[in-house]
C-alpha cells in the first residue's frame, strides 16, 4: 500500500511538472522588476540583476521592467510573464519564492521556497534565490508559440486594425466611384456639385483614418507605471500606479487617468474647471 502511494505521488509530481512546463513554454518573455517589495532599494544586493541572469541561464528571454521592449511585446503584452520574488518569514533562515504572473495578473507558476542559513543578507538572498530557481531549471523551458495567447493579446489590436482597414476600403470605394463619374461626366452644374461633395467625402474618410491611427496609445511598462506611446512612436503621457488597479496619476500634469466601463478617461483641472477626454489605450 505504501509503495502504491509513493508511486502515485511521484506520478502526480511528474504530471504537474510537465503541465507547468507546457504552460510556461507558451510565453516568450519574462519581465523582471527593478525592485522587490521586501527590499528598500532598486536592485539591492544585485538581486534583480541575478533574477534576470538566472532566467536567461535557463532559456528565457528576460527583460528589466521599463527598458525598451521588442515590437511584438509592445503590441502583444501577454507574450510576457511578470516575475516577482516573495520573502517568507523565518527565524533562522532566509526564504524566497519566485512567482510568475500572466498579463491578467493570474499566477501561472510558483517555485518552492528557496532557503539559506547565511547571516549575511547579500549571501542569504543570493543563495535562497538560486535555491528557488532549481524549480525553474527543472522545467527545461523552450519557447513554443501559442495561438491562444497570440489571439488573446491581439484582440484589441485586431479590432483597431479592422477599423482602419474598413475606413481605407471606404476611401478606395469613393475614389473608384469618382473615377467612374469622371469618365462619364458631362459639363453640367449638377456634375460639378457632385464632384465637390465627393471630394469632401474623401477628405472626411482620410481624416477618420488618420484619427484612428494616431489616437491609439500603447502602454509600455516603466518603473511604478507606464508610458503611453503613439504610433510615431512618441511618449504622450507617463502615468504612475495607485492603490486602485484602474486609476493612474499623470506625471507632470494635474490630471488622472481611470477606467470607466470599457473606456479610459483622462480628467484634468483647468482654469475653466474639470475637463474629461476619452483615450484609446492598449495595455
Amino acid at each position: 500500500m505504501k509503495t502504491k502511494f509513493l508511486s502515485l505521488l511521484i506520478m502526480c509530481l511528474v504530471a504537474g511538472s510537465v503541465f507547468a512546463q507546457a504552460n510556461l513554454n507558451a510565453y516568450k518573455y519574462v519581465i523582471v522588476p527593478n525592485k522587490y517589495d521586501f527590499l528598500k532599494e532598486k536592485d539591492q544586493y544585485q538581486l534583480n540583476s541575478l533574477t534576470k541572469f538566472l532566467f536567461e541561464k535557463y532559456g528565457f528571454k528576460a527583460l528589466m521592467e521599463g527598458e525598451t521592449y521588442p515590437d511584438d511585446l509592445v503590441k502583444n503584452r501577454c507574450l510576457a510573464l511578470k516575475s516577482d520574488a516573495l520573502k517568507d518569514s523565518g527565524l533562522f533562515k532566509t526564504k524566497l519564492t519566485v512567482e510568475l504572473k500572466d498579463c491578467n495578473d493570474a499566477v501561472v507558476f510558483t517555485t518552492k521556497l528557496g532557503e539559506s542559513r547565511e547571516k549575511d543578507f547579500n549571501r542569504a538572498y543570493t543563495e535562497a534565490l538560486r535555491d528557488a530557481f532549481t524549480d525553474i531549471e527543472a522545467l527545461n523551458y523552450t519557447y513554443q508559440p501559442s495561438e491562444a495567447i497570440a489571439t488573446q493579446t491581439t484582440v484589441a489590436a485586431t479590432s483597431t486594425e479592422q477599423e482602419i482597414q474598413q475606413l481605407k476600403q471606404e476611401l478606395e470605394t469613393l475614389k473608384a466611384k469618382e473615377a467612374e463619374k469622371a469618365a462619364a461626366a458631362t459639363v453640367v452644374p449638377v456634375v460639378a456639385v457632385e464632384k465637390v461633395e465627393q471630394v469632401k467625402d474623401e477628405k472626411v474618410v482620410e481624416a477618420e483614418v488618420k484619427e484612428v491611427m494616431s489616437s491609439v496609445l500603447y502602454a509600455q511598462e516603466i518603473d511604478n507605471g507606464y508610458q503611453l506611446v503613439d504610433a510615431t512612436p512618441k511618449v504622450v503621457y507617463k502615468i504612475t500606479k495607485t492603490a486602485q488597479p484602474n486609476l493612474f496619476m499623470v506625471n507632470g500634469e494635474n490630471a488622472i487617468i481611470y477606467k470607466k466601463g470599457d473606456a479610459w478617461i483622462i480628467e484634468y483641472n483647468t482654469s475653466e474647471g474639470t475637463k474629461q477626454k476619452e483615450l484609446n489605450i492598449k495595455f
